[in-house]
């Protein structure tokens, strides 16, 4: 197997996934319950690639405390100020002495496509986007990139760039810009050849309510797990992970793939419909529906409640009789007028009271919204509905 080392730039806050990257960077946020940072590492591992380090900055110390838990060795570099994504792999370089992958923190690779990039010097991940000016547009002739674009207005093709490269240590003696893809450009214009690599599988989360596909496109993986206590007449079917301590009551459908995390209680007579994650100690109390959702960690929500296509932030509380509604709506997300369809964006440590509705909106941190209100588009950060 090819010895190589890998850089994991994790070092940014991922500003079009706010609310929920507020007191967490976009690489910690969890999808299927497991931070995104955490698929790319376990890939690297899987093909043999032991010697990683990783770039951190906005909120590291978490990123810190959880690459700590993991039972792999990993190194960590700290990125003092955020200046870009070429002075974050710069402050990498001393610790680079060989071949090395370049990975970005917050997009999810599989173990596949690890493996064929590995097998190539000097390389590029690609993918076929539907939008492709969200990203760096390739330029490509016979299998070699002869041009990155970055997110142009009209992009002239649907090939990406998926961020992930294999380099070697002279990459280095371009990174006079900001950027990667400015470097890129400079190391092709001098001569060297940069192949184009299909991956197998990559996904990315741009805005909030990609986390919606994305979780689902991780469930897939789900492995059958019962660690929890399954109370009577509770119907289990598909793949379904039960974390430990966590409670089943009597009465409830569970119908995968659906995680959910340890010292949860959920039921009695509760629904958790398919491509469905819930975090560590949620509480999903009687005869609640939960559909197509993110539930992170330590969530309440209240008993008769219907939760569909949404994602529900960290050490939210929900009340009774709460609904969400999917809907079609335009927003604007960093200067960008994006039209998406969801059911809610829910922020941390939101308390909504009973009988509110929530279509096609998003919810900042610290919100309240008092009961009987139904709520559109965009809530600000410590809001109050009344």
């Amino acid at each position: 197997m090819k010895k190589m080392q890998a850089v994991i730039l994790a070092a940014g806050e991922g500003k079009r996934l706010r609310p929920l990257t507020h007191t967490v960077p976009k690489a910690m946020v969890p999808v299927a319950n497991r931070p995104i940072l955490e698929y790319i590492v376990r890939a690297l591992e899987k093909n043999g690639i032991r010697d990683i380090i990783v770039v951190v900055g906005y909120q590291k110390e978490r990123v810190i405390r959880h690459l700590n838990s993991l039972d792999l060795p990993v190194r960590v570099v700290v990125q003092e100020r955020q200046l870009g994504t070429a002075h974050a792999l710069q402050c990498a370089a001393p610790l680079i002495t060989e071949d090395f992958l370049l990975l970005p923190g917050d997009n999810y690779i599989d173990t596949a496509s690890i493996a064929r990039i590995m097998q190539e010097k000097n390389a590029v991940l690609t993918w076929e986007h539907p939008y492709p000016s969200n990203f760096g547009v390739l330029m490509i002739k016979d299998g070699l990139v002869t041009r990155v674009i970055e997110k142009p207005d009209e992009a002239p093709g649907f090939t990406v760039s998926t961020g992930i490269f294999s380099l070697d240590p002279g990459f280095f003696a371009y990174l006079e810009t900001t950027e990667i893809p400015d470097a890129v450009n400079a190391m092709i214009a001098a001569g060297t050849p940069l192949k184009a690599v299909r991956a197998a599988d990559w996904q990315d989360a741009i805005y909030p309510w990609d986390l919606l596909r994305l979780n689902a496109a991780l469930l897939r993986d789900v492995t059958q797990e019962r660690a929890g206590t399954i109370g009577s007449n509770v119907v289990i079917r598909g793949p379904v992970s039960i974390g430990r301590g966590t409670t089943i009551g009597p009465n409830t459908t569970i119908l995968g793939p659906v995680v959910i995390g340890e010292d949860c209680a959920i039921g009695p007579n509760c629904v958790v419909l398919p491509d469905t994650s819930i975090g560590a100690r949620a509480e999903i109390e009687p005869f609640t529906m939960i559909g197509h959702s993110l539930i992170l960690d330590d969530v309440r929500v209240g008993s008769h409640a219907r939760i569909t296509d949404a994602v529900v932030g960290m050490g939210s509380h929900l009340g009774d009789h709460m609904t969400t509604v999917p809907y079609k709506t335009i927003f604007s997300i960093e200067g960008e007028l994006i039209r998406a369809k969801f059911g809610a964006i829910v922020g941390d440590n939101v308390k909504t009271a009973p009988f509110c509705v929530l279509k096609n909106c998003i919810i900042g941190n610290g919100a309240g919204v008092e009961d009987g209100k139904t709520i559109y588009g965009e809530v600000p950060d410590g809001a109050r509905i009344i």
